[in-house]
Parts: C-alpha cells; structure tokens; sequence
C-alpha cells in the first residue's frame, strides 16, 4: 500500500474569507501530495502572494511564497492508503499535467457553481478541491459522493477511508514534518 496526502487549509484571505462566509466551511483550499513530507504539493491555486488571480496549476511549498506569508493558518493533513497502481497512476498524471501547467486554468465559474452543488467542468479548467476530487475520482483512488466539480475541500474531512495525520496551525505541521525526516535522516 502507498499513500495519498490531502492538505486542507484556510487563510485569512478575502477570497477564503469569503468562502467560508457563503459555506460555513472550516476548510477553503485542498492540495494534493504522493510523498510524507508533502513536497511536492500541487493544487490549483494563486499565481502570486498577494493577488487572487491569475490562479492555476502549481506547486505550493511549505515553507516559501503563500504559505510561508500564511504559516499561522489553520490546517488537516489526510492520508489515504491506496495500492500501488492506483499510487503511480494518479501520481504519473499529475506530473504529467505539471509538464504543461501554463495550459490549465483556474474555473472561476466552477467554483461558484460548487456551493450550489451545479456540476460545471470545462477542460483544462480547475479549482483547487475539483482538482484534487478528479484526480482521485479518474484514478479509482476515492469513490466521490458527487461530481468532481462539486467537491469542496471541507468534503474531505468526511471520508472514513481518509485518516486525519495533523490537525493544527501549519507552522506546526512544517515542524512536526521537519522534525520526522531529521530523526529519520539521523537514524
């Protein structure tokens, strides 16, 4: 068995301020990552900082650009056992979409549409838990309740094939993920 990891999170943005007053959501954003120390994480999301849009595929690093502006905010980290084939595939497209990240978009539309439970998916187009929910959903890693395009990262926290790794401020998640690969280097 191999592992899936499901970062959530939510910053104190006006974009995730906002979502979570039309969801009630605890959670904003969701990323996705094949390896224990979460790097590379990959989600649709901000290009820059300090703008909103343009958005698309990208890598977020822990401790550098967003996160490191945001490393208070709160967060879960969710692992998701999976076999191996299901591991390398859904990790293989990923990558292979990473090849060509400045072609995909960030579906604006679909996120407004996703709080009204729409389905709405336009290719290449994606946010941040649609993202996530079709790579699982395509690769047979995650049986969805509903479409993709429906999915909000705070879906995430329901799953009982999921179990929560940290739930926390992110600073501490970076220090409890920090500290596990030096005792681990140090053995």
């Amino acid at each position: 068995m191999k592992s899936i990891y499901i970062l959530l999170t939510k910053s104190d943005t006006y974009v995730s301020k906002a979502i979570k007053f039309v969801t009630k959501d605890t959670y904003t954003h969701a990323s996705i990552s094949f390896e224990k120390n979460l790097q590379p994480l990959y989600s649709f999301s901000r290009k820059y900082v300090n703008l909103p849009l343009p958005a698309g595929l990208r890598i977020e690093p822990l401790t550098a650009g967003f996160y490191k502006k945001y490393k208070e905010i709160p967060c879960a980290l969710y692992e998701l056992k999976v076999e191996e084939n299901v591991y390398q595939n859904a990790k293989e497209e990923v990558e292979t979409m990473m090849k060509t990240s400045n072609t995909y978009h960030f579906n604006l539309l679909g996120l407004f549409l996703c709080k009204l439970n729409i389905p709405f998916h336009r290719e290449k187009c994606y946010f941040c838990s649609e993202f996530v929910s079709e790579i699982l959903s395509r690769n047979k890693a995650l049986l969805l309740p509903k479409e993709p395009s429906c999915m909000r990262p705070n879906d995430y926290t329901k799953f009982s094939e999921l179990s929560c790794q940290f739930e926390g401020r992110l600073q501490f998640l970076i220090q409890k993920i920090q500290s596990s690969l030096y005792i681990k280097e140090s053995l």
